[in-house]
């Protein structure tokens, strides 16, 4: 069968089950997410994933799997140093630790033949008023996402952003506050991860903020999943927004979106079956670009959407979706 995209996975979704007693392993997962049918790759947290691993490990699970590597994603609240902030730490040394392990984890993925460094800056933000010096946690980020964005020119750097959590404001909360951040940086290696709950709860549309970031930046990745626009829900994909899950894979077409659509999806909530769950979601995806597929070249859409007519357009969109065939 072929498959309309590349498929990666946030590796994490598959821990839940049963292991027999034991803490299933980086290799574990791997090989796990390996079972779903039409998953190419998988993305490693740093330094999560790698920390009880040495690299060549890593490389030889994957290539006995069959499964790429996507990329690294960076995570920097399994050090306590950096509760306070990673890049926007008030503490030089800190930040000086935060840019370091980036590096260092840009140098790792290179060598496991990746080429995707994904940064979401959780920690980085305030959650009091009178609590951060605002001008100065803007000048450390651009400072420290420079010198990481320069220290492989060769290796894409893409900005997760989300509203909040864990801090409640965080210092890169939408697409727009993330783009002038990337004006400011000015790297072509620079571009932006859009994650379809973290869109909702910024209360953006998800086809919008893709458009925004593909005029001003560089759309480099895109979390599939879905949720009810209160938090970061981590459901299937389409489960709660199917109209916006097809608008955004129509205006990924539009754009020629070829990289991976990658599932950060969270299984483990209601105890699903994670390969299961897994193949469900790019069921999903494929059914919808499918339609998708049909809507780009549909002459009456088209019209409908030039003139704003919402009345046509949603009944060209529930045929498509909803018609018994």
């Amino acid at each position: 069968m072929a498959f309309r995209y590349h498929y990666a996975s946030r590796l994490n979704s598959f821990r839940n089950g049963d292991w027999g007693g034991k803490k299933p392993t980086t290799l574990d997962l791997i090989t796990r997410a390996a079972k779903v049918k039409g998953l190419t790759a998988v993305d490693l947290n740093y330094p999560d994933h790698l920390q009880n691993h040495k690299p060549a490990e890593i490389a030889a699970c994957l290539k006995d799997n069959g499964i790429a590597l996507n990329g690294f994603a960076m995570r920097y609240y399994t050090e306590v140093g950096f509760k306070l902030g990673a890049f926007t730490h008030p503490d030089a040394k800190v930040r000086r630790a935060a840019i370091d392990l980036t590096k260092k984890g840009i140098d790792e993925m290179r060598g496991l033949g990746g080429n995707l460094m994904t940064l979401w800056m959780g920690n980085d933000g305030f959650d009091y008023s009178f609590q951060a010096d605002y001008a100065a946690q803007w000048q450390h980020t651009i400072e420290a996402m420079v010198e990481v964005a320069d220290h492989d020119k060769a290796v894409d750097i893409s900005i997760e952003y989300k509203p909040n959590e864990p801090r409640s404001y965080a210092l890169m909360p939408d697409a727009a506050t993330t783009l002038l951040a990337i004006k400011d940086i000015a790297r072509p290696n620079l571009g932006v991860t859009l994650d379809f709950a973290h869109v909702l709860y910024a209360e953006e549309m998800p086809a919008f903020a893709a458009m925004l970031i593909a005029r001003h930046s560089r759309l480099l990745g895109i979390h599939l999943n879905d949720g009810y626009g209160k938090r970061d829900d981590g459901l299937m994909v389409g489960s709660v927004h199917p109209l916006q899950t097809l608008e955004l894979l129509l205006a990924l077409r539009k754009m020629d979106y070829s990289a991976a659509i990658y599932f950060d999806t969270f299984p483990d909530i209601t105890n699903l079956d994670p390969v299961a769950e897994c193949a469900a979601n790019i069921a999903t995806v494929e059914a919808l670009a499918a339609i998708a597929e049909k809507l780009e070249k549909h002459n009456g859409l088209a019209e409908a959407t030039a003139k704003q007519d919402a009345v046509a357009a949603q009944g060209i969109i529930t045929q498509m979706l909803y018609a018994a065939r």
